[in-house]
């Protein structure tokens, strides 16, 4: 019967059906073939496995990054990454892995990095004499960067699943994430340097002056609402001065014409110092940004109407109904795979091959780079996790470390044929062929595989933070 399984699963898949059916169905044939499990387990696990508070974090993570590439958000985040790395050799190039990185604090997810952003980065760069090849691939390549840097929208899928802390995952993606940009900033460099790439902007100490402002400005709101808030030393001060203290310095930066981007870039700041001081949960940090992108789109900058708001959240809608169908079809079909026990025979199995941890971790790695290949992040977290969790848990590697080690795996995955979905995002933005944005993002793999041999072999550069703030 298990054989049944896997063979109905399979076969589904090649004969087109999608994901979430195929995984119910196969499912489905399984339990009406068992002898001690009645037809009703079906139904049963799969609402159940839907039926979670940290999955209300889907929708909205989803709508907060659509509202900010329709609320013209991202042209602000693109500005002031241009203000601050512009001038360096090869500027756009810097300024688009800049940009992802700040854009990954808000979105969560690489689709909306690459449509929204890589938009703007793409056509910037063929107007600046780039080849659209390296603009391709390099937009493809730090658009992977959004699902590392929380808020994730695939680290909360895998919490869900590895039945992990969402809160230490979050944390554990920032150093990865950063890693990642110097990586494939040192690329940009190469190029740089071996193509001849020339400034894209003149330095000028006013221009890089007033970046760095805004970043302070920004970096000392939040600090200024965390001390007030939640340091001790100043708890005996007035509640009303507590408050209107951070409120007047965050309306007072914003008033400030040449802070452009101020208000973009308190979208990660609102959404980490929210989650670190257990002001709301990661689950609710979600709402937050949602709320917040609303109010920059419709009460600040005046760019989202009540319409492009109604179609966005249809959109949103539907978006999270494909994304928890698949969801609730993994549950039984993970449910089935686990208490039959596959998930140890598999283990076993591969213990027996070896049992040397780095060699494990080398043979999971290319499992999942292949994965990767053929299916949809969301699919494959929700099927793999019962299966290779155990594994690795085996061989003594944290969850939280092995949920960073999947999730990059797969935004790789997002970078190659024939499922990359990122792929075809920017092969459409770009209007080049699918062949040749396929060869374009394969040059910028190899900072991402150094990242990930970085971060499946060094565990710190994932587990650092989330010891610090958690454990």
């Amino acid at each position: 019967m298990i054989a049944v399984l896997f063979a109905a699963f399979l076969g589904l898949m090649l004969i087109g059906v999608p994901v979430a059916i195929a995984l119910g169905g196969a499912s489905l044939i399984y339990v009406l073939g068992a002898q001690n499990m009645p037809p009703l387990v079906v139904v049963h696990r799969m609402v159940g496995g839907v039926d979670s508070f940290p999955l209300l974090a889907i929708p909205f993570f989803i709508l907060a990054g659509s509202l900010m590439n329709t609320g013209g958000i991202t042209h602000r985040i693109y500005d002031f990454a241009l203000a601050l790395v512009g001038w360096m050799k090869g500027g756009l190039g810097h300024v688009n892995v800049v940009g992802s990185v700040i854009f990954a604090g808000m979105s969560g997810t690489a689709v909306a990095d690459a449509g929204g952003l890589g938009n703007i980065e793409i056509k910037a760069m063929r107007d600046h004499g780039y080849d659209v090849g390296f603009a391709v691939g390099l937009t493809g390549a730090s658009a992977t960067i959004g699902p590392i840097i929380p808020p994730s929208l695939p680290m909360v899928i895998y919490g869900v699943m590895a039945n992990a802390s969402i809160g230490q995952l979050f944390a554990a993606g920032f150093v990865p994430g950063l890693l990642m940009a110097a990586t494939l900033m040192g690329m940009v460099a190469y190029y740089a340097h071996t193509r001849g790439f020339g400034r894209d902007m003149e330095f000028a100490w006013s221009t890089i002056s007033w970046a760095f402002a805004e970043l302070a400005a920004v970096l000392i709101t939040g600090y200024v609402a965390y001390a007030l808030w939640f340091d001790d030393d100043f708890k005996h001060l007035p509640l009303w001065l507590r408050g209107a203290a951070p409120v007047a310095l965050f309306v007072g930066c914003a008033a400030v014409p040449r802070f452009r981007a101020y208000l973009p870039l308190m979208t990660p700041v609102l959404l980490i110092g929210g989650m670190s001081t257990g002001a709301f949960t990661p689950t609710e940090a979600a709402i937050a940004a949602a709320a917040y992108a609303i109010f920059l789109g419709m009460a600040v900058y005046r760019t989202l109407t009540w319409r492009k708001l109604i179609q966005i959240s249809m959109e949103t809608v539907e978006t999270t109904a494909i994304i928890l169908l698949i969801v609730a079809g993994a549950s039984i079909f993970g449910y089935i795979i686990t208490t039959t026990r596959i998930t140890d025979n598999i283990a076993d199995a591969v213990l027996s091959v070896t049992s040397t941890p780095w060699v494990v971790l080398l043979l999971v790695n290319i499992f999942l780079l292949i994965v990767g290949c053929f299916m949809e992040t969301i699919a494959a977290i929700t099927i793999l996790v019962p299966v290779l969790l155990p594994l690795m848990t085996k061989i003594g590697v944290d969850p939280v470390h092995f949920g960073l080690i999947m999730v990059l795996n797969l935004m790789i995955g997002l970078l190659t044929p024939p499922v990359g979905m990122v792929l075809y995002i920017l092969a459409r933005i770009a209007n080049i062929s699918f062949e040749r944005a396929t060869r374009a993002c394969a040059p910028f793999l190899v900072p991402l595989l150094i990242t990930l041999a970085i971060i499946t072999y060094v565990p710190a550069v994932s587990l650092w933070l989330p010891t610090i703030f958690y454990r």
